[in-house]
């Protein structure tokens, strides 16, 4: 290897550092009960943590609420149209604000309507199957935009003066940039403080903000330079939409969510009072963050419905489609798709239950329970939809407006395929998701490992962590050779399910040993180790469904429908669960990064030969420029 490139590998692990750094400070490490998927990782299933689940609270307001929703989405929504318009209608928009749907968890002492997260999760599914852009619309606005972070980290002051308005007006998520995706060390918006401390000047370009293009008040995260008298780094703030200097350049369109109102802000010299910072300067990504946690359970939400959707098409579909003489869902090629669809909707349905139980206790760290259903939910979700469009053939393919125009049922199951792509990237894509999860998953033993395993740490350090793993792994490793998986009688209150639990716990502590055996292998290196970990935290997330949909069929079911779709769900995860073990150790890993780098480095580059050049010119990354300081916004919602 040559200098240069020493170089050039020596400064990308200076970046690696610094952004895991800002990653690390922005981590809440004190909870008041475990975290179960945490537990999960260590090799001890904590059934306790979530058996009983907490209490679900019922609300007569919750349940009339999402009944005037229901006959509002069936009423007044026009899916179709949103899609062909790609616009949501401003009556609709009103319509919903009318409702307090733009206000379903914000407390009822700032005019919102006060639910818990269940019912939050209930209404975006009802309107999710609707028109998936419109729950991208509410969950954009109340998951991640100013509600979420005003209410978690806001003063008093700002919750009285933001929360009402938050009721009836759209707000946003600043954060992505157009060279700044998960890697928030590279944030280039900047908040420079005055003289005298009063305000911030805002000045950069945000990326895919979500109801942008539409938003009253925004929350934008920029870098506060580090001076005297201020404590700097990356800070949340609300900031009016219309203020002077902000400028929506451009309403971007997508594969799917047609109506979804997403574009690139420009911030130029853009004044901020400083009473309208959310936290203290510097906690911004631990803002989000946070805000992220419970935000990122409405996507598991959407995905639920979409699949309790395709589930209702496949039936009707399948049970109504004649071919050979049989109806095709008695097929077993189709009769298997249908088992796969149901089983996996009653899982998302559990992971969506349980894990909104926890946030809505508010007392377990969720960290893990909210990734893993992120992950899994957006994965699972998207082969439940796929395998629909299949059952349904050419008809999957074919929009509903042409199966409709030639007297069919308009079935949009190949916008629902489109519409659905965008979850395995949106709040972190799943690849993203697998590195944050096994970054906890790894962190007792980085902890314990730390000095070992940092080359800038001196004898006498390393020697006391040395000491430390020792007492921690002496403790720690026998516990993974046996337990309560291992015993027939084992957890037997959970009667058919049982043995699924066992299941659970084995694989549970054999997965902790393969973690164990990877970072006793690469050690420090182990963090590029992406498709090792990624399959670990495939394993945990698999295994953390089983568990929610065990403890869910025996919370819920009145009668033996749920354990017969829990029992059907655990065995085929249990199919997957051992496929992703024996692809930790054998796979081909290497020969695929050996071939990944010949293909950048243009070594098969005649492969490409052949073909067009379909894409349009232009860089691959537009430059932020200045920009002018007025703000161009496309549409204005004013209520009725």
């Amino acid at each position: 290897m040559t200098k240069v490139e020493d170089v050039h590998e020596d400064e990308m692990r200076v970046n690696a550092e610094q952004a895991r750094q800002v990653a690390e400070q922005a981590r809440e490490s004190r909870w008041d009960r475990e975290s179960f998927g945490k537990e999960l990782f260590l090799g001890r299933l904590r059934i306790d943590l979530i058996d009983p689940l907490p209490a679900g609270e019922i609300s007569v307001e919750g349940e009339a609420f999402l009944e005037r929703l229901r006959v509002f989405c069936e009423t007044k929504v026009d899916g179709q149209k949103i899609e062909r318009d790609a616009w949501i209608p401003d009556e609709v928009i009103n319509g919903l604000k009318d409702l307090g749907a733009f206000g379903i968890k914000i407390p009822r002492a700032y005019g919102g309507l006060g639910l818990p997260a269940v019912y939050y999760h209930r209404a975006l599914m009802l309107v999710g199957t609707a028109n998936p852009s419109i729950g991208a619309l509410l969950s954009a606005h109340q998951s991640i935009g100013v509600p979420q972070p005003v209410k978690m980290f806001g003063t008093e002051q700002q919750k009285q003066e933001f929360l009402p308005r938050c009721v009836r007006e759209i707000t946003a998520f600043l954060l992505t940039e157009p060279d700044v995706g998960s890697d928030p060390a590279r944030l280039a918006t900047r908040a420079v403080p005055n003289s005298d401390g009063s305000s911030y000047t805002l000045n950069g370009v945000k990326l895919w903000t979500t109801n942008g293009v539409l938003a009253d008040l925004l929350v934008v995260m920029a870098r506060v330079p580090e001076s005297e008298g201020h404590r700097g780094g990356i800070t949340a703030f609300v900031v009016e939409a219309d203020a002077e200097g902000i400028t929506v350049e451009n309403r971007n369109t997508f594969l799917g969510l047609r109506g979804i109102e997403n574009g690139v802000t420009r911030l130029h010299d853009v004044v901020v009072p400083a009473t309208n910072r959310i936290g203290r300067e510097g906690d911004g990504l631990k803002i989000a963050l946070k805000t992220l946690n419970t935000g990122r359970l409405s996507l598991p939400a959407l995905c639920t419905a979409a699949s309790k959707w395709s589930l209702r098409i496949a039936r009707e579909w399948s049970s109504q489609r004649v071919q050979w003489g049989r109806p095709i869902g008695e097929h077993e090629a189709i009769a298997g798709k249908i088992s796969f669809i149901a089983a996996t909707t009653f899982a998302l349905e559990a992971v969506l239950d349980v894990s909104g139980r926890l946030a809505d206790a508010d007392r377990h760290d969720i960290r893990i329970e909210a990734a893993l259903a992120k992950l899994f939910s957006t994965e699972l979700s998207w082969q439940v939809v796929d395998e629909l469009v299949q059952i349904r053939g050419g008809r999957g393919y074919e929009t509903a407006e042409s199966l409709a125009a030639r007297g069919e049922r308009g079935v949009p199951a190949e916008q629902m395929l489109r519409d659905m792509r965008i979850n395995r990237i949106f709040e972190g894509s799943s690849e993203i998701m697998r590195l944050l999860i096994a970054r906890e998953a790894v962190d007792a033993h980085l902890s314990v490992a730390g000095d070992i395993i940092d080359p800038k740490a001196d004898l006498q350090h390393k020697a006391r962590a040395a000491a430390r793993a020792g007492a921690f792994y002496a403790r720690w490793l026998p516990s993974l050779l046996t337990g309560k998986g291992q015993v027939p009688s084992g957890f037997g209150e959970h009667g058919p399910l049982a043995e699924h639990l066992r299941f659970v716990e084995r694989a549970s502590r054999r997965l902790a040993r393969q973690i164990f055996y990877g970072m006793s292998r690469w050690q420090g290196r182990l963090e590029h180790r992406q498709l090792f970990l990624g399959r670990i935290v495939d394993i945990g997330a698999e295994l953390y469904a089983m568990s929610a949909s065990c403890v869910y069929a025996r919370s819920d079911a009145q009668d033996d429908s749920a354990i017969e779709l829990a029992d059907a769900f655990c065995n085929q995860s249990r199919r997957r669960v051992e496929h992703l073990f024996g692809r930790l150790w054998r796979n081909t890993d290497a020969d695929d990064r050996v071939l990944a780098r010949q293909v950048l480095e243009n070594r098969h580059q005649w492969l490409e030969e052949g073909v067009l050049d379909a894409s349009i010119d232009g860089p691959w990354i537009a430059e932020a420029q200045p920009g002018p300081s007025q703000r161009q916004n496309h549409r204005r919602i004013v209520s009725g």
